[in-house]
């Protein structure tokens, strides 16, 4: 039976209003931002933003993963599940002071939707009979229409920013915050929303906050002694070295969630890449060259080392941690160095005098690109350099700023491999079909396909638009099993570690709700205080 749900915004502590932060929150980014449009947004720069500054139809509260009102301040499922009815708060604006309607939720669903823009966010609301039809009822209702039922019908709207029709360098935003000033290589400011709906239950505007300064640094080493000067009050996600230096010298300050949704990974290049030899390419694109890799590689020392036991292996790309959607017949790659040289072998690579050579002769060496300033990933790259030599590979390390390396991973595609990280925005791992369907801007190993270029990949695809259309949870969990079986097999992707998520914060930040689901410090930051 369908129900009207009508929830209530969080509300502050009992008592009176906190005071006003008078100061700015400040924290870093690593790098720059590669775009202010909420719904071009493909790496975590540019997603900091667009949390901070988006106004969404719904939110998934991370305390307590139940579905809230923001925008929308009531919804209701119709049409056994096919359909959502929306009704927006009544006179909403947006940062500029121009009104937000009903039209402007459309015309962003449509934009989003459109296969020509390369949305992220247009992917999660796609499934296999196709996007859903926007029907404006009134400037304050619209309904969201499928073909068939979809399950959680009302939790594909947490990373939907609604944006206003005009353009311009920094969109107005719906959210708490909007951008302010940006000096390309050195900060952004954000400044409190005047038009921001949310208050408190005292009747307070919010956020508390009236501004945060995010400034661009690469070097984690600066940032943290930053933070340790008091110059900063919050660093996260910290690195393992970073972690213990704060255990010694601000030990309160040090806090750690424990396992996390995240991934380390690496992945070879697949597209048809002028930079890319076809003999190498050829490499890249077996199964049997991949799994031989991964293999190769001892996860429990990256785990040990390079993470100082603040990891544990990963089994593929759901991590342990996500306890419903992982699958449990799954199981970290056991190291097995003379498995990995003898399925080489069945595809004519051979290994002579130390040095393994593919069926065409060349001897087998790859570049392995990493963002700079990550002390962790240094030391990863270096072990699984270490343990790849041990089947004959050579392994050139090669560290870029994260810039840099973004370019080459979606533009140029001048690159062998890339060892990265994945940061985990929702667990429901339908929210990473931008990743795995292969018309997707971040397909890794070959970006915004236009049709799949293998029949795993046409599998992939296939499963991520079923269980997208699934009317239950429980058929949605068969289909991902199945998606993480197909990974698995084919590892165009290779899963290494899933980190813990590690953090330092300055007791003058209050308010806080840690949660283990992005962002897991400031997914509340209209409700933080500094005091």
């Amino acid at each position: 039976m369908n129900r009207l749900l009508i929830l209530l915004a969080c509300a502050s502590a009992m008592g009176a209003p906190p005071k006003e932060s008078r100061r700015e929150l400040r924290f870093c980014i690593e790098g720059d931002p590669k775009t202010f449009d909420p719904l071009l947004v493909t790496e975590s720069n540019s997603e900091t933003i667009r949390y901070l500054t988006a106004g969404v139809l719904l939110r998934v509260n991370r305390a307590t993963d139940q579905v809230q009102p923001e925008l929308a301040e009531t919804w209701k499922i119709t049409q056994q599940g096919r359909a959502i009815v929306l009704r927006l708060r009544a006179h909403l604006k947006f940062s500029d002071g121009s009104p937000l309607t009903a039209d402007d939720v459309a015309r962003t669903f449509h934009r989003a939707l459109d296969p020509e823009v390369h949305s992220p966010a247009g992917d999660i609301l796609r499934t296999a009979a196709g996007g859903p039809e926007i029907v404006v009822g009134s400037p304050t209702e619209i309904t969201i229409r499928y073909k068939r039922a979809r399950a959680g019908l009302e939790r594909l709207f947490d990373s939907l920013a609604i944006t206003p029709s005009g353009t311009g360098r920094f969109p107005a935003s719906a959210g708490p915050y909007f951008v302010s000033e940006y000096a390309a290589g050195r900060f952004l400011r954000l400044v409190r929303n005047p038009n921001y709906w949310k208050r408190d239950s005292a009747g307070r505007q919010l956020p508390y906050i009236a501004s945060i300064r995010i400034d661009i640094q690469q070097n984690h080493d600066i940032e943290l002694t930053r933070f340790l000067r008091g110059e900063l009050d919050l660093v996260a996600p910290l690195e393992p070295g970073s972690f213990e230096r704060v255990m010694k010298e601000k030990p309160g300050a040090a806090r750690t969630l424990g396992p996390s949704l995240d991934s380390e990974f690496l992945w070879f290049n697949q597209a048809p890449a002028k930079t890319l030899p076809e003999w190498k390419r050829k490499w890249f694109r077996s199964a049997v060259f991949r799994h031989a890799i991964s293999g190769a590689i001892h996860r429990d020392d990256l785990a040990r080392i390079a993470f100082r036991g603040h990891a544990h292996p990963a089994a593929g790309p759901v991590s342990t941690a996500n306890r419903f959607w992982f699958n449990a017949e799954l199981q970290p790659l056991r190291t097995d160095i003379a498995a990995a040289l003898r399925s080489l072998a069945t595809e004519g690579f051979a290994l002579r005098n130390g040095v393994l050579r593919g069926p065409d002769g060349h001897a087998v060496e790859f570049s392995l690109a990493t963002n700079s300033g990550s002390q962790t990933r240094a030391s990863a790259a270096a072990l699984i350099q270490s343990d790849l030599k041990q089947i004959g590979v050579g392994v050139n390390i090669v560290s870029l700023d994260f810039g840099s390396l973004m370019e080459r991973m979606t533009k140029s595609l001048d690159y062998d491999a890339v060892l990265l990280g994945f940061k985990n925005v929702d667990p429901d791992p339908g929210d990473e079909m931008n990743v795995w369907l292969s018309s997707g801007p971040h397909h890794a190993w070959w970006p915004s396909e236009k049709a799949p270029a293998t029949p795993w990949e046409a599998q992939i695809d296939q499963l991520e638009l079923r269980q997208a259309s699934e009317a239950t949870r429980d058929g949605r969990k068969k289909a991902i099993d199945r998606l993480q079986r197909v990974i698995a097999d084919q590892e165009p992707i290779i899963y290494l570690v899933n980190p813990d998520f590690l953090y330092a914060i300055s007791p003058a930040v209050k308010g806080l709700q840690p949660s283990i689901s992005p962002p897991q410090i400031l997914w509340n930051v209209e409700w933080l205080r500094l005091e």
